[in-house]
């Protein structure tokens, strides 16, 4: 519990040398939910088929995803894709800014790697 405070704590902080301290089998856990990774999974079955294969493909798609985008960076880009399908004003502030095309190219890629190893 305490490497977990700890490691929570550099993370808001943005102090990496606190992060170091964390311990080891804390920095190699993935930081995705199972929640998120379920649905991650069914929505590429639903796109690629609702077979065992496509069970196979699509876990090692995320698993992929996870292992390049950290999952903060991950919400925050499946946000912005979901509000750019909406319309008015609010949606606009997700079309067109740096850092929010920054973050659905960072998701692109890393679905584009996964792609070509688990596809």
């Amino acid at each position: 519990m305490q490497g977990r405070a700890l490691a929570l704590i550099a993370l808001i902080a943005g102090t990496p040398a606190l992060a170091q301290q964390a311990p080891a089998g804390l920095a190699a856990v993935n930081d995705y939910p199972t929640d998120a990774r379920a649905e991650y999974v069914f929505s590429c079955m639903a796109v690629n088929g609702q077979t065992s294969d496509a069970l196979e493909r699509c876990s090692c798609s995320v698993d992929t995803v996870a292992s390049i985008l950290p999952y903060d960076r991950y919400v925050t880009a499946e946000t912005v894709l979901r509000m750019r399908q909406t319309s008015g004003e609010r949606a606009a502030l997700f079309r067109g800014t740096q850092p929010t095309t920054e973050a659905v190219a960072d998701l692109r890629r890393a679905q584009a790697e996964a792609e070509m190893l688990c596809f």
